[in-house]
């Protein structure tokens, strides 16, 4: 398993995970009312559940792989800017547009191999 594949898993469960956790945990929800998108939490959630399950799934089809990280690049570049927009810190703001380079990379390479 090369570094790519490592980077797929890692992004992919990570999406999976902080998707998933919009629906048990009420800090997430907060964090949306906090803000200001309150009613785009649930379509990020789902967003980010669905891209997860297709960097996973684009392990085995690539296609997919594409779609998905450039879906969670643009999400992430989106959540980036919220933040900034806010006023959050840097350092809160970095997990955000870590996760936007780390999708443009796994776009990147990805569009180089089809």
């Amino acid at each position: 398993m090369g570094i790519l594949h490592i980077l797929i898993i890692v992004s992919g469960i990570s999406f999976l995970f902080y998707g998933v956790s919009y629906f048990t945990s009420p800090s997430m929800k907060a964090e949306f009312i906090r803000f200001g998108l309150a009613k785009f939490g649930t379509l990020t959630a789902v967003f980010e559940i669905t891209g997860g399950l297709g960097l996973l799934l684009g392990l085995f089809i690539p296609f997919l792989l594409l779609i998905s990280s450039a879906g969670l690049a643009l999400l992430m570049l989106f959540g980036f800017i919220t933040r900034l927009y806010i006023k959050d810190s840097i350092w809160v703001s970095l997990p955000a547009f870590l996760f936007m380079l780390l999708n443009i990379y796994i776009f990147m390479v990805t569009a180089n191999l089809l």
